[in-house]
Parts: structure tokens; C-alpha cells; sequence
């Protein structure tokens, strides 16, 4: 479903920020891609969109090379991931199940989708309740789980979640963790990039570990270990 095939990404004259990376995820892996603090986790993610491009190497998703893609084909791409980031957000004037349709509308969902298809995201990530609240009035927390529903808004078949627990306390923390991994089990293809230990340690799930630019470690089940 996604590879990475001798990628390097060198920014400016010297910063190299990825150096020769192989690597695949098959559909349906639930992976963690761990490192410390710019060892290229956030740049495999600019490159698996094509917000950026390599210097080097070729980038395959769902089978196409993703710097061939042309202006109308990127879109279509795009729409088959979803994106939720440690910083979150949600549209402020807009309420929790606007946030969401407004995300639908922009993948071109019909009326009738939406109004079904709202309720049943809110349901999946608990948050039914809060249908017609606004960010202000969430918690950390249910930012989050919002921002989770509307990037399922779209039916992904990948879902990249880029430090989702990073500004939340231990509970919320776990209530994301499995999330992901209720979504997992629905067939989407999930990475997260993470630098919590405990997270990848007791999800035992497969591990890709990286360190300045270059993937170190890749275990089946594996832990955070740098």
C-alpha cells in the first residue's frame, strides 16, 4: 500500500532529513513510527501527501508514484488519508458536527450522507452528546476525538495520526490509543508517530524506529527503544 523506495530529503544545502529510506506498510498494519525530535517521522508524512517532495527515491502509495501525480489526480489521493495532528484544528465557529460536515462537503459528499453519516462518526468516537457544541466549549480530549472523527469523515483507507496525545493527560491519552485501534480493526491502514514510550510499548503492535534521517529498527511487535 505505501512505499518508500531510496528516499532522501535534504533541505537547504546540508540538512539531510531523511537518508535512503526503505520502507512498505501493507493495508490494514497498525504502525508505530517512533524517534526523538527530528529524526524524520513529520517529513515521511509531508512526502506520503506530497506536501513535499524527495530529493531522491520515489514515494509509491496505493500503487502510483506520487510525484507523477497530476493536479487532479493529488486531490483524489489526499482524500484517501486522513490526517490528525497534536495540533488540533478545529474550525472555532463552527460547531462539532459543522466541523465535521465541512469536511465532507469538501470531499464531496452528498447532503444525504452527511446528515447520516455525522451522527454515526460522533457515535464511534463517543461524542454524540456533543453534536452541537463548539471547540471552545471541549476538553483536550474531545478536541481530539473530534478532530479523529473528521478525519474519518471521508472513509480513509489510511489514517495518520502525527503525536495525537501529545498535549493530553494519561487518561485521555489511552481513550485516543484506543480509538486508533478500534479503527484498525474497521481495515484502515493506521500510523502513528509517537514519541510515547508506553503507548508503543504495551500496544504491541509493529515498530519502525528512526534516527537522524534513517530507519534503525523495524520489529513485528516490537518496543520504543532508542
Amino acid at each position: 500500500m505505501i512505499k518508500f523506495k531510496g528516499i532522501t530529503k535534504i533541505y537547504g544545502n546540508d540538512f539531510v532529513a531523511l537518508d535512503d529510506v526503505n520502507l512498505e506498510i501493507k493495508k490494514g498494519e497498525f504502525v508505530s513510527l517512533v524517534g526523538q525530535s527530528g529524526a524524520g517521522k513529520s517529513t515521511l508524512v509531508k512526502l506520503l501527501i506530497r506536501e513535499e517532495a524527495p530529493t531522491r527515491g520515489t514515494v509509491y502509495v496505493f500503487g502510483k508514484n506520487v510525484g507523477n501525480l497530476n493536479s487532479k489526480e493529488l486531490p483524489v489521493l489526499r482524500r484517501r488519508i486522513g490526517i490528525v495532528f497534536q495540533d488540533i484544528k478545529l474550525l472555532p465557529d463552527k460547531t462539532v458536527s459543522e466541523n465535521i460536515s465541512y469536511a465532507m462537503e469538501a470531499s464531496g459528499a452528498s447532503d444525504k450522507d452527511i446528515s447520516e453519516n455525522v451522527p454515526e462518526l460522533l457515535k464511534i468516537v463517543g461524542l454524540l452528546s456533543r453534536t452541537d457544541s463548539f471547540p471552545k466549549e471541549l476538553s483536550g480530549g474531545e478536541s481530539q476525538r473530534i478532530a479523529l472523527a473528521r478525519a474519518l469523515a471521508h472513509e480513509p483507507d489510511i489514517l495518520i495520526a502525527d503525536e495525537p496525545t501529545g498535549n493530553l493527560d494519561l487518561l485521555n491519552t489511552w481513550d485516543i490509543v484506543r480509538l486508533l485501534l478500534k479503527i484498525n480493526e474497521f481495515g484502515t491502514t493506521v500510523i502513528l508517530a509517537t514519541h510515547n514510550k508506553d503507548i508503543v510499548d504495551n500496544i504491541k503492535r509493529r515498530v519502525i524506529t528512526m534516527d537522524r534521517g534513517r530507519v534503525i529498527r523495524d520489529q513485528e511487535k516490537g518496543n520504543y527503544v532508542l
